[in-house]
C-alpha cells in the first residue's frame, strides 16, 4: 500500500492479527514531509493466509523484499513497526544496516523467550465472538472508537456476518519462535538510531525499553500518555509528535 507523499520514504508495518490499512491515520500526517508505504504481513490482511514459513527470517525477507521493489536496493529508509510488527522491523534493521537509517518501535523490542505467548494469542482468538453480526459489534468488541474501527475494518464482511481474515493456528504459529528465544544479539547489531515509543498503559516493560538504551545508547524511549499497546491507533498525533522530533520534521500542514 503506497499511503502517497514525498520525501524520505517510511515503511510502515503492523502487529499481530492487523492489517496495512490501520496506519491510515499515522500515514495521513506523515506524507506532509514523507513517501508513506505499508502492506499486509504474511498470514494477514490480502496476503497469502496460510503461508508455508512463519519464521521471523520470513518476515525479514518480505521487508527486504517490499523495500526493494518500492523504493529501490540502494535507497535506505526508516522503518516504523508496531508490536510484532517492530520485531520485524528490528530484525531487519540488524540484517540490513545499509538500507535502514532510522529505526521506529511501538511497543516493540527484543525482550524472550516467551513460553506463554502461543497459548494467550490462541486464547484470545477463540474469544472472538466470530461472525461479528455486524461492524459497530466488531468495534465495540475491540475497544470501540478508532482503535475498535480499527480492528473492525480488518474484518472480511461476509453473508452471516464479518470474519477474521487471520487464521487463528497461524497467528499461533507466528509467535512460537517467541516463545521460545529472545532478540538481543539482533538488537546488539542495531546501528542506526531508533525510538522507542511505550504506551502508558501498554504492554511493552520498562526494564527492557530501559536495557534497550543501556546496550544502544542511540536509542531514545518516548512514553505516550493515555495510550495502550496501540499507540498508532489511540493516539496518532501524539505518536506522530515523537517522531516529528526524531526525524527532524516540522509539523505537519
Amino acid at each position: 500500500m503506497d499511503y502517497g507523499g514525498d520525501g524520505p520514504p517510511v515503511l510502515l508495518l503492523h502487529g499481530l492479527a492487523g492489517h496495512a490499512g490501520e496506519w491510515a491515520s499515522l500515514a495521513g500526517m506523515l506524507t506532509s514531509h514523507h513517501r508513506v508505504l505499508a502492506y499486509d504481513a504474511r498470514g494477514h490482511g490480502a496476503a497469502t493466509r496460510c503461508p508455508v514459513d512463519l519464521s521471523r527470517a520470513a518476515h525479514v525477507r518480505d521487508a527486504k523484499a517490499v523495500m526493494d521493489q518500492l523504493v529501490g536496493e540502494e535507497t535506505p529508509l526508516t522503518l516504523v513497526g508496531q508490536s510484532l510488527g517492530g520485531l520485524t522491523a528490528l530484525l531487519t534493521a540488524a540484517a540490513h544496516p545499509d538500507r535502514v537509517e532510522a529505526l521506529v518501535l511501538v511497543e516493540a523490542g527484543p525482550d524472550g523467550p516467551a513460553p506463554e505467548l502461543p497459548e494467550r494469542i490462541g486464547s484470545w482468538m477463540d474469544s472472538w465472538p466470530v461472525p461479528f453480526a455486524s461492524f459497530e459489534a466488531a468495534s465495540a468488541f475491540f475497544g470501540g472508537g478508532e482503535v475498535g474501527n480499527a480492528w473492525a475494518a480488518g474484518l472480511a464482511r461476509t453473508p452471516d456476518g464479518l470474519h477474521p481474515r487471520v487464521d487463528r493456528d497461524v497467528m499461533v504459529a507466528t509467535v512460537a519462535e517467541n516463545a521460545r528465544r529472545g532478540f538481543w544479539d539482533e538488537w546488539d547489531r542495531v546501528r542506526c538510531p531508533v525510538l522507542v515509543v511505550r504506551g502508558a498503559s501498554g504492554s511493552m516493560r520498562v526494564e527492557e525499553a530501559e536495557q534497550m538504551r543501556v546496550r544502544h545508547p542511540d536509542t531514545d524511549v518516548r512514553i505516550v500518555p493515555d495510550a495502550s499497546h496501540d499507540v498508532h491507533l489511540d493516539q496518532p498525533a501524539a505518536l506522530y509528535a515523537a517522531l516529528r522530533a526524531f526525524l527532524g520534521q516540522p509539523p505537519a500542514r
